[in-house]
């Protein structure tokens, strides 16, 4: 997971460009307008081979799907060269339940992740500096670990019980980076009690750690890609893709709630809540946030929850263009501006490929700069009484008021 890196100021001139014009209807209407009856499965895009594909017509059998209750090791690992000055309660308290709580309020409570962190250190046979940990680890240093973590820690953990594994190193021990935190896939899982273990989360995180770093790993145990752009020469900006707005981007957003396409592929939103848009279409878009009784930026916390959260317009055999309402609500309540966001999904895009890229509505102003991972995608939603035209698409979205609870009335015309 990338770490900050300084941000330049000026706009890149590869900004898209946008027709940007005032609506006259803004003021609050009571009640939803009706939505296009088209099926969502119409627009649902199909899973390819790329890595952590955005398809949605099909679940990955390889990976947990996160619609149950979920258990979760963490096995804390020290090293005979160095003594650990934290706690395995300090360590386990750093990412819970922060963790548990972010994916709690993201599927609106269709998923629980249940940690069992075990309460004492397991001494691994090498020193730390003998593995060679870093962010580009080689895959045999990288067997070297994790097969002397299974080793060390099989006698006091029966792996049987556990959907998901997180390795927590000592993060004082010399050898450890912890810009190396991250997923590990296995090719030939990993064997231990009768179980295979076909991916592990390796953590290597400073205490106190990043924030929700750890969701952002879990994430990946669900098969989410990262949505950041990984400089060639590792510098420059790494969130020009979504910026603030998927906890696969960067989980240091301000709106860092997953987009309404992950939730249709974790399968956290029913395909009723899924809008495929074919002809001009009136609907009301719930903000994401908003789990049944969530308060939306000081709105009454009623009448959301259950109503539609994503809209989506197919332009491709791999590609959509998908909108969604963000508000300050849920994990969103950071979040810098409100609006209506569009981005483009890529079905074929492999991930760090950029199979999401958010498309910005303000392309000559940015936003939020004391804060934002890249303001200039801070202010990208299309705003109350705006209206915006998806360059290359040809496909048009007005944001025309907003109902009492909170909901975005909009029209999107393909």
């Amino acid at each position: 997971m990338p770490r900050p890196f300084p941000r330049p100021r000026l706009r890149s001139t590869a900004a898209v460009f946008t027709t940007m014009s005032a609506l006259a209807a803004t003021s609050l209407i009571t009640g939803p307008s009706a939505a296009e009856p088209f099926s969502a499965a119409a627009c649902a895009l199909t899973r390819t081979e790329a890595h952590h594909s955005e398809g949605v017509d099909t679940w990955n059998a390889a990976y947990p799907q996160p619609t149950r209750t979920l258990d979760a090791v963490m096995v804390f690992l020290s090293f005979p060269d160095a003594t650990p000055r934290t706690t395995p309660d300090q360590l386990a308290a750093d990412h819970f339940p922060a963790t548990s709580r972010f994916f709690e309020q993201a599927s609106y409570g269709r998923f629980t992740l249940r940690p069992h962190p075990l309460r004492n250190w397991i001494r691994m046979p090498r020193p730390s500096t003998s593995y060679v940990i870093e962010r580009d680890w080689s895959a045999s240093h990288r067997a070297d670990y994790l097969r002397d973590a299974l080793a060390a820690a099989d006698g006091q953990v029966d792996f049987s019980r556990y959907d998901v594994v997180y390795f927590v190193a000592d993060p004082d021990a010399p050898g450890v980076d912890s810009d190396a935190t991250k997923v590990v896939n296995l090719d030939t899982p990993m064997r231990a009690d009768g179980t295979d273990i076909r991916r592990v989360v390796t953590v290597f995180e400073q205490h106190p750690p990043d924030r929700l770093v750890l969701a952002h790993e879990t994430g990946h145990v669900f098969d989410l890609p990262d949505l950041y752009h990984r400089p060639v020469d590792g510098k420059g900006d790494w969130d020009t893709y979504v910026g603030d707005w998927d906890l696969m981007g960067s989980q240091f957003g301000l709106a860092p709630d997953l987009f309404g396409w992950h939730k249709w592929k974790l399968g956290w939103l029913d395909p009723r809540q899924v809008t495929c848009v074919g002809k001009p279409t009136r609907l009301t878009l719930e903000p994401l946030g908003a789990g049944p009784g969530t308060p939306v930026a000081g709105r009454p916390a009623f009448g959301l929850g259950r109503g539609t959260k994503l809209a989506v317009v197919r332009t491709g055999p791999e590609t959509a263009l998908a909108f969604e309402a963000r508000s300050p609500a849920g994990n969103d309540a950071g979040t810098c501006k409100e609006g209506v966001l569009v981005y483009r999904v890529r079905a074929g895009a492999a991930s760090g490929g950029g199979p999401i890229q958010v498309i910005d509505a303000h392309p000559h102003t940015e936003a939020c700069w004391e804060a934002s991972v890249y303001p200039p995608l801070a202010d990208a939603p299309v705003a109350l009484g705006e209206s915006f035209t998806v360059p290359g698409d040809d496909v048009r979205v007005e944001v025309e008021g907003r109902t009492v609870a909170g909901a975005w009335t909009v029209k999107i015309t393909p």
